[in-house]
């Protein structure tokens, strides 16, 4: 791995062994040093756990860090091209973490620099250490990443963490149920994908029938950001909150992941069930953001 750029990008053999890798280095049998390696986080598009996640990352594993927090300040202000902005910026640092409105922003990056990029998410395109990092509380949660039944609920068209998850888990036989408002189900492309995998999935508008069934189910918040118009927005808010009461009758090993934030989607009373695991999954991403760039920079683990 030079980059991480898409979920396209990575093997299931480097999905393992990322895994492997973060459970190492939550569990203390590794440790990593970073000291002397700077990374500039580069976040064209606002981030809370992202940008946080990823700067703890690194400073836990003793490098250090500089960010870059929309344009406002910089010299894009006075037309500075991106190559030029992230060429400058590569002669400092060792390592790129990018997030990006425009789609094939971070692909753009790591053709135009010589140190590795790391994808934090560009437009509605592909978010891989979410997905990434999902993949680690799965396997932590169910024990296995293999024949799992999973249930993807909201905005399935915009939202870039499940069109990562969904390729990610393609390589381990799941079964999927897109739950989605019509105009805002799966993109093609990756229903393409899955039908090219035999993976077996099933759009539906209410994900209530089939909540008995599931393993995990990955919720995510309709994104008021992404759409032109207002109006359209307020249609589809609120069209999925998951309950304490829609938990009833679950399976004993189901989680409810989101990538977060949360809006509405799902209620506080979930928050105190056995099967709410949306915190401690947002506490994963430190391990295996650290999992990442520790194999991306090729450092020594003792």
């Amino acid at each position: 791995m030079k980059n991480l750029i898409s979920m396209r990008d990575i093997s299931k053999e480097d999905i393992l062994k990322l895994i492997d890798s973060a459970n190492k280095i939550e569990t203390g049998k590794v440790k990593v040093d970073m000291s002397g390696k700077l990374a500039a986080l580069l976040f064209f598009e606002p981030s809370t756990r992202t940008h946080f996640s990823f700067e703890t990352a690194v400073k836990k594993l003793g490098g250090n860090t500089f960010s870059m927090s929309g344009t406002s300040s910089t010299s894009v202000k006075k037309g500075e091209t991106l190559a030029d902005t992230l060429m400058t910026i590569s002669m400092y640092v060792d390592i790129i973490i990018i997030r990006h409105i425009i789609e094939g922003a971070a692909r753009f990056a790591s053709e135009t620099v010589n140190i590795p990029v790391i994808n934090a998410g560009d437009g509605t395109n592909q978010h891989p250490t979410q997905a990434m990092l999902d993949l680690y509380s799965i396997q932590k949660t169910q024990g296995s990443l293999n024949n799992l039944t999973v249930g993807m609920v909201g905005d399935l068209r915009l939202g870039r963490t499940v069109h990562s998850l969904a390729q990610a888990l393609s390589d381990f036989n799941p079964t999927f149920y897109f739950a989605s408002p019509r105009h805002l189900q799966m993109p093609a492309y990756i229903k393409d994908d899955l039908k090219a995998k035999n993976i077996k999935f099933t759009e539906l508008e209410d994900i209530k029938d089939v909540m008995h069934t599931l393993d995990i189910m990955y919720v995510t918040r309709i994104q008021k950001e992404r759409f032109a118009v207002l109006e359209d927005y307020e249609k589809v808010k609120d069209s999925y909150i998951i309950t304490k009461k829609l938990l009833e009758g679950v399976k004993k090993n189901f989680k409810v992941l989101h990538p977060l934030p949360r809006v509405n989607e799902i209620t506080k009373d979930v928050d105190d069930t056995e099967y709410a695991y949306y915190f401690q999954q947002a506490r994963n991403g430190v391990f295996m953001r650290q999992a990442i760039i520790t194999e991306l920079l090729n450092l020594e683990k003792h």
